[in-house]
């Protein structure tokens, strides 16, 4: 989009049949883009549960074939600070279209791995590639959107995140048997070639670039430490860390602990640990309208706590039914936390370097799955019920420290009114920053179809 279209592209100098357009391509890009987000995570969630077939295939250690998991996290959370920056100064588009190719290619040239290092070698290059895509994504939205919108369009892409993390969690073990292990990445490689074939047309519904030059080093650690030196930023990152941690550590191993546990075949694995991905593809979109109206403060604590029961509960000796309720309860308890952090991410930075803050998200997090993979395996060696007792322990502990800490994210607009703001002037405030907001060349997305309605009343 060229910077001279600002003006025109306005909703008033829009006409009705030409916004509807705008909205159903600016509907399908999104679906697009959650799409390859769902199978990032699909191919990124369906190694946990081969790791015990893995280790027989390639004749070594699970501890060393587990390995390719934080390396993979790893790769990913390194790659996200420089996409970030690199975004904020080229656009989205080029970078998503770049990465996503990347990661198309390595995912496909991770099936012609023939030892366990060749393998990890993949798995980093991989990680390499596919970390532009989410954390740009999540930029966009907050390109597009006022704060107190972002929590359902989050929601949205988190619930292809958890479609794409039960696909892999079930498919990689389930089918797995029946076509082999190389076709599952080769399978998922041309999926993600046809997404990005068929995003080509969408490239000009992206805003342009904020940057005008790449910003000096000291320019971005100083955009670094404005986030972080501030309350709300530092909570929200330790969050993000430490969350990571806890469940990568804690799902990374899910394969392992079912199959001691239960004596489970892969098939059985793969049935049981499908229960991780299914609250979020359920209750995402739900979860994030909640967050628009409610705010974040009462549902981040419930999430950390019920990801620590989870926890807990796996400790004993329950029945298979009560792992796969346990497994459950895990997930939605990190669908109540990484997304709500997300929105908090989001409006913690400047515009002009969102994605430099995505990044340091995305960087946060995936660095602690990376620690959380390699710290739960070497407690292993404990056992997995010291395992899950410190970890969850730990998650339990958080959880309830989170009640104080996180005691003022509630929507800006109710604030308002609580505070004794009457609500129409709340709401109009609200329309001026979104006023504000069209100023500068932002797609039609940015308003919803009751504020269009609205605009079109007001222009007639």
């Amino acid at each position: 989009m060229s910077p001279g279209k600002n003006r025109l592209d306005h909703p008033a100098h829009i006409e009705p049949a030409n916004r509807e357009l705008r909205l159903r391509q600016h509907r399908d890009l999104f679906r697009l883009l959650a799409i390859a987000a769902g199978l990032i995570f699909l191919q990124g969630y369906m190694i946990a549960p081969l790791i015990p077939r893995l280790a027989d295939l390639f004749n070594v250690p699970v501890q060393k074939i587990g390995f390719i998991v934080p390396i993979y996290m790893l790769a990913y959370a390194l790659m996200a600070l420089f996409y970030g920056i690199l975004s904020d100064r080229f656009g989205r588009w080029a970078i998503i279209r770049i990465s996503l190719l990347i990661f198309v290619i390595c995912t496909g040239l991770t099936a012609t791995a023939q030892t366990a290092s060749q393998l990890a070698i993949w798995r980093l290059l991989t990680g390499i590639g596919a970390s532009g895509v989410i954390p740009l994504t999540f930029a966009l939205i907050g390109d597009l959107f006022p704060f107190t919108q972002r929590g359902s369009k989050l929601g949205l892409v988190f619930a292809a995140m958890e479609g794409g993390m039960a696909a892999g969690s079930a498919g990689g073990a389930i089918l797995e048997p029946f076509v082999g292990w190389r076709m599952l990445f080769m399978g998922t490689a041309v999926m993600a070639g046809l997404v990005l074939w068929r995003l080509r047309r969408y490239g000009a519904l992206f805003d342009t670039a904020k940057a005008a030059t790449l910003p000096t080093i000291r320019q971005v650690f100083r955009g670094y430490s404005e986030v972080l030196r501030t309350f709300r930023g530092q909570r929200t990152y330790a969050y993000v860390l430490w969350n990571g941690i806890y469940h990568s550590g804690v799902y990374t191993w899910l394969g392992l602990y079912l199959s001691q546990r239960y004596d489970m075949n892969a098939f059985n694995i793969g049935l049981t640990i499908l229960g991780y991905g299914i609250p979020g593809l359920l209750f995402s979109a739900p979860i994030g309208k909640a967050v628009d109206f409610w705010g974040r403060r009462w549902l981040v604590p419930a999430g950390l706590v019920m990801a620590a029961l989870a926890g807990i509960a796996m400790i004993f000796e329950i029945p298979p039914t009560g792992t796969t309720i346990a497994i459950l309860v895990l997930s939605l308890g990190y669908d109540l936390t990484q997304p709500l952090f997300v929105g908090i991410v989001t409006d913690l930075g400047d515009d002009n370097n969102l994605g430099q803050t995505m990044g340091l998200k995305v960087f946060t997090l995936f660095t602690g799955f990376g620690i959380g993979s390699f710290i739960f395996g070497e407690l292993l060696n404990l056992g997995f019920g010291w395992s899950l007792a410190i970890f969850s322990g730990i998650q339990f502990v958080a959880g309830l420290i989170a009640v104080p800490l996180f005691w003022q994210e509630v929507p800006w607009r109710r604030s308002q009114v609580r505070s004794g703001s009457r609500p129409e002037r709340a709401a109009d405030s609200a329309d001026r920053d979104e006023n504000v907001r069209f100023a500068h060349p932002k797609p039609i997305l940015s308003l919803s179809r009751v504020q269009l309605l609205t605009l079109g009343v007001h222009e007639a």
